[in-house]
């Protein structure tokens, strides 16, 4: 039978349900992986469960998002993940290794795996031919301890690239096309899986530029295939024995097929606030530029920053910006330093920070009041920088040192002759800051370490079948996790700390959210399309559920937002028709008639004495977790 890659990979993985779109199917995962802002919490959820090993293939936790120690917080969990990964089974990866998704690409991503991780942006392994998808460190944990993940089974959309990029284009000006057309959630629902000859033409770092920010369209997840160009870098790699071939049919049938033509493509960027707000940077002009920040977990491979520094040879940063680079991994640093080219950042004035995301999520290089920030970053949601009047536009390698080189935003073809770069033969190994799982008996005699932040898990009881409250919160079109649970160096040390971190849920949107929610005993939250949009930090779930919320209710939910409602015993509903969402206001008193959770739910509003039909895309293992409190009392329960 013919079949895409999508096909391949699931039909192997399928546990339960039938691979029909939009039917729930349990997958078998390969992989998991974590980071330390969700790591600790995640880790929590897997010791509550009691298994005493991981079940996976193998696991990886990552430390890349809290390294700006400016007290204990950090540090402490750092201890405690280490501890934890040694106790229980899993591959530790120590601070100032790397940022995770570049160095899982490097060292661990297999062709044909599943793999899960608590951090959005884990389908940058699709880039070697990997399943992998973001998702709530709940629901890692449970994959952890041998547990199926659950996916609506996806629209498959084929993404045919032809032609060849242009000098001065790259790979995050594909992805910005891609998001230009279908926008923030145009995804939902489906894989984009990249076929095509123009496939050929790009590397592995390229095709994980793309799969990273598709995460930015609300897919479930981006792949392309694995081929020869795949197996050149796994054996570059010194992992030639992980590759496969991974290549859709001849006669392959997609859902719906988009097509990009390469060589037509020019320099691209997203403007505030939305990745999705895309135009070609020609069209935009020569607007004046504060900052230029350059890495994440989208950007910071070795091919990116080799361009950087060649464009950068010989010149010097204009002088009314500053420049910024973090690097993805030591790998990156070495052969960085190795050919020179780290000289020729340096000397052109830039500021070298760790190999972490940094800057990405607001942990440090903040802009100044009402800065202008051109970065290679993923994401632009306002505030998100840890400023919250900066104007933050994201562009490619290219466009970011052109715009370094001049001070204001510029096409990268005006620089001139593009820059020559020489990748390595073979890139230099070093694991020597990733500790390796203990055999069993020697994890068995591992203390956990745990510092005085790192709180015990809130419990919640069963949901009833009436709920009451008032309305806390009514919001619009689009919300992100980072407008319900904020980052930044403020608030990212609080993430094992639920008491703590819950003060600052909504903090951007309503500062007096957190009185509200306590003062009323919880209540509603009432929201628009695309609700829960961006990361899949849980805590944006878990935290307002400590705070008492017992139902949020939109026109819209993002995919992995919804899942870490109903992992933590959140009701996720939504309007029947969406012009009730105008017949809610704020302080408003409901009553909502939820009964077991398999049909229409009954929603009247008191205060306006106003009848409202609800409806949602709960299977009936969602209602069964959510009636029983959320997923961890009900998965302690099943794995018994």
């Amino acid at each position: 039978m013919a079949g895409t890659i999508t096909e391949k990979i699931l039909s192997q993985h399928i546990v339960e349900g039938k691979p029909e779109m939009g039917q729930e199917v349990a997958l078998r995962i390969d992989n998991t992986l974590t980071q330390d802002a969700t790591g600790t919490m995640a880790y929590l959820q897997f010791e509550a469960i009691g298994i005493d090993r991981v079940k996976t293939e193998f696991s990886v936790s990552f430390v890349d998002h809290n390294t700006l120690q400016s007290d204990f917080k950090n540090a402490d969990d750092h201890r405690y993940l280490q501890s934890v990964a040694q106790r229980y089974g899993l591959y530790f990866s120590k601070p100032g290794n790397g940022i995770c998704h570049q160095l899982f690409l490097e060292r661990f991503a297999k062709p044909g795996n599943t793999l899960i991780g608590s951090d959005s942006h884990t389908p940058t392994a699709g880039g070697i031919g990997s399943f992998a998808m973001g998702a709530g460190g709940l629901d890692v944990a449970c994959a952890m301890a041998g547990a199926p993940f659950r996916i609506k089974y996806p629209k498959i959309v084929g993404v045919k690239l032809t032609g060849k990029l242009n000098d001065w284009v790259s790979a995050k000006d594909v992805i910005l096309e891609v998001l230009r057309r279908i926008d923030v959630k145009g995804g939902v629902g489906k894989v984009l899986e990249y076929f095509g000859d123009g496939v050929k033409t790009l590397s592995v770092p390229d095709r994980a530029t793309i799969t990273n920010m598709g995460t930015e369209t609300g897919c479930t997840t981006s792949i392309f295939p694995s081929d020869e160009i795949t197996k050149q870098f796994l054996e570059a790699q010194e992992r030639g024995a992980d590759w496969k071939e991974l290549i859709p049919d001849a006669n392959a049938q997609y859902d719906e097929v988009i097509e990009i033509n390469l060589s037509e493509l020019e320099p691209m960027i997203a403007l505030p606030h939305s990745p999705g707000n895309v135009k070609k940077v020609k069209e935009v002009g020569m607007i004046n530029v504060d900052q230029v920040a350059m890495g994440s977990c989208t950007n910071s491979s070795l091919r990116d920053l080799k361009v950087v520094a060649q464009a950068l040879k010989g010149k010097t940063i204009a002088n009314n910006l500053h420049l910024t680079i973090s690097p993805g991994s030591r790998q990156v640093v070495e052969h960085l330093m190795e050919s020179g080219e780290m000289r020729y950042i340096v000397q052109a004035g830039a500021r070298i920070m760790e190999n972490a995301c940094g800057a990405c999520i607001g942990m440090g290089c903040a802009p100044s009041s009402a800065a202008t920030s051109v970065r290679t970053f993923n994401r632009n949601f306002k505030g998100r920088s840890g400023t919250a009047d900066a104007d933050v536009y994201l562009a490619s390698p290219e466009v970011a040192v052109a715009t370094a080189i001049t001070g204001v935003l510029t096409d990268p073809r005006e620089l001139g002759e593009y820059p020559k770069i020489e990748m390595p033969e073979k890139f230099f190994v070093n694991d020597n800051m990733t500790l390796k799982p203990l055999v069993e008996n020697e994890a068995n005699k591992i203390e956990i370490l745990r510092g005085p932040n790192i709180k015990p898990l809130p419990s919640f009881e069963p949901i009833g079948n009436v709920l009451e409250g008032n309305v806390l919160l009514k919001v619009e079109d689009n919300i992100t996790t980072d407008h319900i649970m904020p980052a930044g160096a403020k608030i990212l040390p609080l993430r094992s700390n639920i008491p703590e971190i819950s003060k600052y849920v909504f903090e951007a949107v309503d500062p007096e959210f957190y009185n509200k929610a306590k003062n009323n005993n919880g209540g509603f939250i009432i929201g628009g399309d695309n609700y829960g949009q961006g990361s899949s930090r849980e805590h944006a779930a878990l935290a307002p559920k400590y705070l008492g919320v017992k139902a949020v209710i939109t026109k819209s939910f993002a995919r992995i937002h919804l899942a870490n409602l109903v992992n933590f015993g959140i009701i996720p509903l939504t309007f029947v028709n969406s012009e009730d969402y105008d017949n809610i206001n704020e302080s408003d008193k409901l009553e909502l008639v939820i009964g077991d959770l398999t049909g229409e739910v009954t929603m009247l509003n008191k205060t306006k004495d106003k009848e409202i039909k609800l409806t949602h895309t709960l299977s009936k293992l969602d209602a069964e977790i959510l009636k029983a409190g959320g997923k961890l009392p009900w998965i302690k329960k099943t794995l018994k």
